[in-house]
């Protein structure tokens, strides 16, 4: 995955014209914005989908949070008292 990355990271201008020359000669004038269209729609749902997967992975673990942070304040003031006695 990550070296088909590096693959178009690779890519000069001439390329990139290329590749737009040939979609262009593919699907027409009219048919780029439809694809534009569609490539957006996918990204902007993809989105969504990983937003509400987040958003459900943090209310399940919220409870967890909270009883973690409620002991770090507990083991906070255990040091604070144990370092106020020397």
């Amino acid at each position: 995955m990550d070296s088909l990355i590096f693959l178009f990271l690779n890519l000069g201008g001439g390329e990139v014209v290329l590749i737009l020359l040939v979609i262009l000669l593919m699907f027409g004038g009219k048919g780029i914005p439809n694809i534009a269209r569609a490539l957006g729609k996918g990204i902007r749902e993809f989105k969504d989908a990983t937003d509400g997967i987040q958003k459900d992975v943090m209310k399940s673990t919220g409870g967890i949070t909270n009883t973690i942070q409620e002991h770090i304040q507990e083991v906070k003031k255990e040091v604070d008292t144990l370092s106020d006695n020397k």
